[in-house]
């Protein structure tokens, strides 16, 4: 990075317009892109849909109907804030949905919003088209899940930072900055380290952009956003260091892993692929991971030619490191880890297909614009597909689920309750019991406390199929659990 990558952030020249031609205005093109994301949701992802395991943790937090889960070293607590609100007042799921929705909706405005000072307003809705029509993207629009926000905060920071450097009395966007590296800090603490070394580095290395208060400001986002994180590494985890210690060996250890492969295998459609030694099948749906790169470079040339290189350039750059972990430091994929990538990357790439769209002339425009209607559409017909084979298997999930937790109620498993083994937590949310578990990275009781717990409350203990139950739980009447699309085999033992 040094002065010769970076244009001097001069708002370039602007061009000609014909007479009575009309410069769009923001609001309405980026308010329609972000209604159209609250729309698909509320059509195709909310109705029915469950929530998953890690969302049964972060809910659990706040719920007002359900005990909190154990709350792991890696997580985060940012979510739970967004979801507070609703989980406090109602344990309706479709309520929670629909206030994620639309919330994602406002937060997908503001983080475009941002960018209308840096970017043609049809580009830079180009963009967040791009990036809500990713099926990732629409999945976790509505969920209690933090990677998306995540996303959020990161396309803040960046487009904040841009606008600070090029206008050193743009104030708003120096609260910007420190607001989006916070939002990001909230919701994964370590992606916030990743978003600040190029923030930093690029403030140090390029000559105009030198401003101590900016280095100032994202050190102030970085204590907001990961200050209760680590108090409470101090608090809960026996320190920072342990916690992070403990968050590494609960991924699976943090190193050199080559998760590439594994990232785009899980691109047809799986929320976590762990351990990703599936065969690669359905090709088509990682076509797109691979013309990323590629149009993502052909839009830094675009956005050069255009007089705004570091408009697509620093993206690019701020992207690159925050895939480095999901992509070369851990043993499994989960395609939600590289979103807030994707949100970066969609701004080079609008940048490009624009550029290919409007930059011939005569015929060969037409050509141009026809080739790239084609591959968008084949494009988000791929996207499409994927969404509705995960929210399919998110419904008979969230159908198993039920059917579960309606078994163990009728078994005298009711409030105030407690589960503990194999899927303890997501059954217990399900269940409104409070979930512990006797071993692994979430070892939160021991055999001796569940068997105290057991004289106090109705307690049940979920086994697998060729699993044995502790010894002082033999004499417990047994529950067969019979769903045989996500619990064949199981059975409970259960102290009532």
């Amino acid at each position: 990075m040094s002065d010769h990558l970076f244009d001097r952030t001069r708002p370039a020249a602007p061009r000609t317009r014909a007479a009575g031609e009309r410069v769009p205005r923001a609001l309405p093109w980026l308010a329609g892109v972000s209604v159209a994301y609250i729309l698909v949701q509320l059509a195709l992802v909310v109705p029915g849909s469950g929530l998953g395991w890690d969302e049964t943790v972060y809910t659990s937090q706040v719920s007002g109907s359900v005990p909190a889960a154990f709350f792991s070293a890696p997580r985060a607590r940012g979510i739970t804030f967004l979801a507070a609100p609703v989980a406090e007042l109602t344990g309706s799921t479709l309520a929670l949905r629909v206030w994620m929705a639309l919330l994602s909706g406002v937060g997908l405005f503001v983080a475009l919003w941002v960018w209308r000072k840096l970017l043609p307003v049809r580009v830079l809705a180009l963009a967040g088209g791009l990036f809500v029509g990713l099926w990732i993207t629409l999945y976790y629009g509505p969920q209690v899940m933090p990677n998306l926000w995540d996303a959020y905060g990161v396309l803040v920071a960046v487009g904040c930072f841009l606008r600070a450097v090029r206008d050193r009395a743009d104030r708003a966007a120096v609260v910007g900055l420190a607001a989006g590296v916070a939002v990001a800090g909230l919701m994964r603490p370590p992606d916030a380290a990743w978003l600040a070394m190029p923030l930093v580095g690029a403030a140090l290395l390029v000559r105009e952009w030198r401003r101590p208060a900016l280095l100032a400001v994202v050190a102030v986002g970085l204590v907001l956003g990961c200050g209760e994180w680590v108090v409470e590494a101090f608090v809960r985890y026996g320190g920072l260091a342990e916690r992070l210690r403990l968050g590494s060996d609960i991924q699976g250890g943090m190193g050199r892993h080559f998760a590439v492969d594994d990232q785009i295998r899980a691109l047809d459609g799986r929320a976590l692929c762990r351990p990703c030694d599936i065969p690669w099948r359905h090709r088509i749906t990682s076509v797109w991971f691979f013309a990323l790169p590629v149009v993502a470079v052909a839009g830094v040339v675009a956005a050069q030619r255009a007089g705004r290189r570091a408009t697509a350039l620093l993206p690019l750059v701020v992207a690159a490191f925050l895939a480095v972990p999901y992509l070369f430091l851990i043993d499994y994929a989960a395609p939600r880890f590289l979103l807030p990538a994707y949100a970066l990357l969609a701004l080079p790439v609008a940048d490009c297909l624009w550029w290919v769209v409007t930059g011939p002339g005569g015929r060969l425009r037409l050509v141009a614009a026809t080739l790239v209607a084609v591959a968008l559409c084949g494009h988000l017909a791929v996207q499409f597909r994927v969404l509705t084979h995960i929210v399919h298997n998110n419904r008979v999930q969230r159908a198993a689920n039920d059917s579960i937790a309606d078994r163990l109620r009728e078994a005298g498993v009711r409030p105030p309750c407690m589960i503990t083994g194999d899927s303890s937590v997501l059954i217990a949310f399900y269940a409104g019991c409070a979930s512990r578990a006797m071993g692994g990275a979430d070892a939160s009781i021991t055999p001796a406390g569940v068997r105290a717990v057991a004289g106090d409350k109705p307690v049940a203990i979920l086994l697998r199929e060729g699993q044995q139950p502790p010894a002082f739980a033999r004499q417990w009447r047994v529950v067969q659990l019979r769903d045989g699309v996500s619990f064949r085999g199981y059975r409970a033992y259960v102290s009532t």
